[in-house]
């Protein structure tokens, strides 16, 4: 089976996650690059599937994934098919929204239903199916956000809830730029593992822009009907970093302690792992010899990158401590004194 013949014109430029991407319409928040001659790395085709429905039967489909979340409806939130002996790859949420990779991972097509909107479809598109197909490429992705530190970078790493995004948010409200939110993505050259920069934004719940502005209505939401508020680059001041930057340290998000100050402690190179492996994204998908490859990857980082953890204060109202904390912590470790954006 093919992709159908008739394909919109692929021409704006886009990077994210150090991907090339060659989009068929524009995306709406983040900025296109200048066109290149340069192949790029996704072809990304919006508003359309690569073939009918009438082209597949029930019997060329396999499901290979169920999330075990659910949607208010009871049904999984998320589902894979392997089309056509895997010629395919869709990728259907529970609302309609689907998408599909070809064999290489090279095209992308998009769909959503009627009542739907390509801003909402981004949601889903620039989060985790971008993160599902690193991950399918073979890339290391980390559950975490990235902030840049002079010409390194911190990675704040945790399960969900632990405050990834928000510490991030707090270290933007300093000036200092921020990389990625809630997927960071390495590639490891000459001995050093970079984060790739991703989108221009952060993605934060109500009650952390309470605790960040003093009101959970201080930011816009990211769609009418998601309680999500959206920290876009330029807002109050924030600024998002382009560059992709060496990983200066690790801070894995602990529990939080009712001492009045947050405090930070290093972590053996054993436990370090196994919380990395814990924290990986999208773990789940990956087969016997990926799951391998990445316990390869993550055993090289825990011994190239400090890992830490950060015990942060319950008291909300002392986040600007804790980015001071993790600041000084990161001038222990060989690292210049950050200076204040």
């Amino acid at each position: 089976m093919r992709a159908r013949d008739f394909i919109p014109a692929l021409d704006l430029n886009y990077s994210v996650f150090g991907m090339l991407l060659r989009s068929s319409a524009a995306l709406p928040g983040v900025a296109p690059i200048p066109s290149t001659a340069t192949s790029p790395d996704l072809e990304l085709h919006l508003g359309v599937s690569p073939y009918s429905e009438k082209e597949v039967s029930p019997d060329q489909e396999e499901l290979t994934y169920v999330s075990s979340y659910c949607a208010e409806t009871g049904e999984p939130a998320l589902r894979i098919w392997q089309v056509a002996k895997d010629a395919f790859l869709r990728i259907a949420y529970f609302d309609g929204t689907q998408f599909w990779l070809d064999r290489k991972r090279e095209n992308l097509w998009v769909r959503w239903p009627a009542r739907s909107s390509l801003e909402e479809t981004l949601t889903y598109l620039l989060g985790p199916i971008l993160g599902l197909l690193l991950r399918l490429r073979g890339v290391t992705c980390l559950h975490a956000s990235a902030v840049a530190i002079e010409d390194h970078c911190l990675a704040f790493v945790g399960p969900e809830g632990a405050g990834k995004s928000t510490t991030a948010a707090a270290f933007a409200l300093q000036g200092y730029g921020v990389l990625s939110d809630d997927i960071v993505a390495l590639a490891e050259r000459d001995g050093t593992f970079q984060v790739m920069p991703a989108y221009p934004h952060l993605c934060l719940w109500p009650d952390s822009v309470q605790m960040l502005y003093g009101s959970s209505e201080a930011l816009p939401r990211f769609i009418q009907d998601w309680d999500k508020r959206r920290l876009a680059r330029g807002d109050r001041g924030t600024r998002f970093e382009s560059r992709a930057l060496p990983l200066g340290a690790i801070y894995l998000l602990g529990d939080r302690t009712p001492d009045l100050l947050p405090y930070v402690e290093a972590m053996p190179s054993q436990s370090a792992l196994l919380a990395l492996v814990a924290g990986s994204f999208a773990s789940t998908i990956l087969d016997r010899d990926m799951r391998g490859r990445e316990f390869e990857v993550l055993g090289r980082l825990v011994t190239t990158v400090p890992v830490r953890r950060i015990r942060p204060s319950n008291d909300s109202a002392r986040l600007g401590e804790l980015c001071q904390v993790i600041c000084e912590d990161f001038a222990t470790l060989g690292f210049p004194a950050p200076a204040q954006p």
